[in-house]
């Protein structure tokens, strides 16, 4: 059968989120993007740096990227962490590239990832396409994990990955640090151990008093802590990932990139970014806010939320979640249909497309007989 497809990818869907047009649904919550964007100021200058950069564009950007590791770094130490250095940042174009590194540096044939489910839908895909075996543990019924049941679990699998998002996408809940603790020690617990990836692509969103696993880094040399400048800094449209790391996991990454995989353009469009930091994260605590008050405003509802530290929330439980999803799109509102069944997903916009949501939300929930 042409093409001589791998037979594991026969049939597949490529991932992504529905995606329609603004005319189709004019409000667009789907996605958890930031919905305020750049300030002229912030664009302005982005726009001198990638214009500065392409006056060189004949030559290969800096393979290693200095210049935006010490930039990271330097940021991750006002966000959480304590004496990160240059040699322990690592980027790519978007976190996800960074998880697609990280499998292809310590999974493989024979080897293990982990996780517990609900979870991103993306890691079972990075472990597919590099031949890692996939395994998901479960979460408890508020979704967050069972101590000794992930540590059992890990013990008996011995992954080589342990992937824990926190916040947890798609259900906004938090890792304690002594969940962090704990499943590093466990990767440690064998030959030759693994490492723990907790993911905090929506880090910047914690509610106050929320530690960062950034803070445990000192303690195991197994831990990695990834971040993205697509959510809180609003730059979802240049891609940039990154991760804090010991030194010995980033060089491992460099054996697997691919050569000079960063951009000038992107090296050049961070690097702008990261010196508009405070005004970029400006509106994270509006958005924490809109969060508080649209989980608050569900409950009042009688719908069940999960506690979210993430720009979203998920909610339920419905019987039938797609007819309440295209409610919601034939009123003009994309929302996202994922996690367990029964929930769905909605990102934290400005207060005038929240509006909308909850209009639109009671208004399918009526025409449907959905209980709210």
């Amino acid at each position: 059968m042409f093409p001589p497809l791998r037979d594991e990818l026969r049939g597949i869907e490529p991932y992504g989120a529905p995606q329609l047009s603004l005319e189709q649904a004019p409000v667009q919550l789907n996605v958890n993007e930031n919905p305020y964007g750049p300030s002229p100021e912030a664009a302005a200058d982005i726009a001198r740096a990638v214009g500065a950069a392409a006056v060189s564009l004949n030559r290969y950007p800096d393979r290693e990227f200095v210049e935006l590791r010490s930039a990271l770094a330097a940021y991750l130490d006002t966000s959480g962490g304590s004496g990160i250095t240059p040699e322990m940042v690592w980027a790519a174009n978007g976190s996800n590239e960074v998880m697609l590194q990280l499998l292809q540096a310590f999974g493989g044939p024979g080897r293990v990832a982990l996780s517990f489910a609900p979870t991103y839908s993306m890691y079972p895909e990075y472990a597919r396409d590099t031949m890692t075996e996939w395994v998901a543990g479960h979460r408890a019924e508020d979704f967050s994990l069972d101590l000794d049941a992930a540590r059992r679990l890990v013990e008996e699998r011995r992954p080589s990955v342990v992937l824990l998002p926190s916040p947890n996408n798609p259900t906004g809940t938090v890792l304690p640090p002594q969940a962090v603790t704990m499943l590093c020690e466990a990767a440690a617990s064998y030959e030759p151990g693994g490492i723990v990836v907790v993911d905090e692509a929506y880090g910047e969103f914690r509610r106050a008093g929320t530690p960062s696993a950034l803070e445990l880094l000192p303690q195991h040399r197994n831990l990695v802590v990834t971040r993205t400048m697509s959510k809180a800094f609003a730059l979802a449209g240049a891609r940039l990932g990154y991760l804090a790391a010991d030194p010995s996991i980033c060089d491992a990454i460099r054996v697997v990139r691919l050569p000079y995989h960063l951009s000038a353009v992107t090296q050049a469009t961070a690097l702008a970014a990261l010196r508009h930091a405070p005004e970029l994260l400006g509106k994270v605590d509006d958005l924490r806010a809109e969060r508080d008050a649209t989980v608050a405003w569900l409950r009042e509802q009688g719908l069940e939320v999960a506690d979210s530290d993430a720009n979203f929330a998920l909610f339920g439980r419905f019987a039938d979640r797609h007819a309440v999803w295209q409610g919601l799109v034939d009123r003009g509102v994309l929302i996202r249909e994922t996690g367990p069944d029964g929930w769905l997903r909605v990102s934290i916009g400005t207060a005038e497309e929240m509006a909308a949501f909850k209009k639109a939300l009671l208004d399918t929930i009526e025409t449907t007989k959905e209980p709210a």
